[in-house]
């Protein structure tokens, strides 16, 4: 049986996130389709994560196991042609036996862009959120330096987050501006449901005058999910990278 490791990347507008479900359409059903229609076989792939409706990701890991004959090379081209345009296969390689997409993970770089413009771009629709409000991005990257580190991230994940273990470590978070746009990329060990819309939303609290400066580290040790900001909307997420053993040194 031979072990196939899938990078690819997504526009996630027209997908209810990554994980099949049986009542909307998702990236993990349009990629299964669409292996089958390419070797001929059901096979049901292990993602690194589950991404949420609207969520995209420029780099995503798969893997999948078959007894195919189908190159690497095979698997990429025959994959992007029965794909639509907004699901792009970046690579493909062999990988031992026991390598797990989600299990062998280490880590992930996510990224959020705020189009910060009091003018409306259209071509910003399902792929940034828009702020009219000036963004200071020079506080905020300050301020998003106190989530850096191990903390119990209770306060910055949904109602609905079902994990009893809410620990979890920052590697690195930093905002940066170019041009009317401003992106705050984070990367960790691992992320609760929601957990970095609702540390951009209350980054952006922060920039409003909603939450005084310095309020993460208090709202960090509240382990309140009412005491952070709001949850930003899902088109302006991305899955940036995906940590394995061996690409360490990108985690920050």
């Amino acid at each position: 049986m031979r072990n196939f490791k899938v990078t690819i990347a997504y526009n996630g507008a027209a997908y209810h996130g990554w994980q099949r479900q049986n009542n909307a359409y998702t990236v993990q059903e349009a990629f299964e389709n669409a292996l089958l229609e390419l070797i001929g076989e059901e096979i049901t792939v292990n993602g690194c994560s589950r991404t949420d409706a609207g969520v995209h990701a420029r780099e995503y890991v798969l893997n999948f196991t078959s007894d195919s004959t189908i190159t690497c090379r095979g698997v990429v081209f025959g994959l992007n042609a029965i794909l639509d345009d907004d699901i792009a296969v970046l690579d493909c390689e062999e990988v031992p036996e026991d390598f797990h997409a989600r299990y062998c993970c280490r880590g992930k770089e996510y990224e959020y862009i705020v189009h910060n413009s009091e003018i409306k771009d259209p071509f910003y629709k399902y792929t940034a959120y828009r702020s009219w409000y000036p963004i200071d991005e020079k506080k905020l990257d300050r301020e998003a330096k106190s989530f850096i580190g191990t903390h119990d991230f209770k306060s910055f994940c949904s109602a609905d987050c079902k994990k009893e273990n809410t620990v979890r470590t920052i590697f690195d978070f930093r905002v940066e501006r170019f041009g009317d746009t401003v992106h705050f990329i984070v990367s960790g060990d691992g992320f609760l449901y929601n957990m970095v819309r609702i540390m951009v939303g209350t980054l952006l609290y922060v920039n409003d005058g909603k939450l005084p400066e310095g309020a993460v580290k208090e709202i960090l040790d509240k382990k309140d999910r009412t005491k952070a900001g709001k949850t930003v909307p899902p088109g302006g997420l991305y899955l940036n990278k995906v940590f394995y053993k061996g690409n360490e040194d990108n985690e920050g």
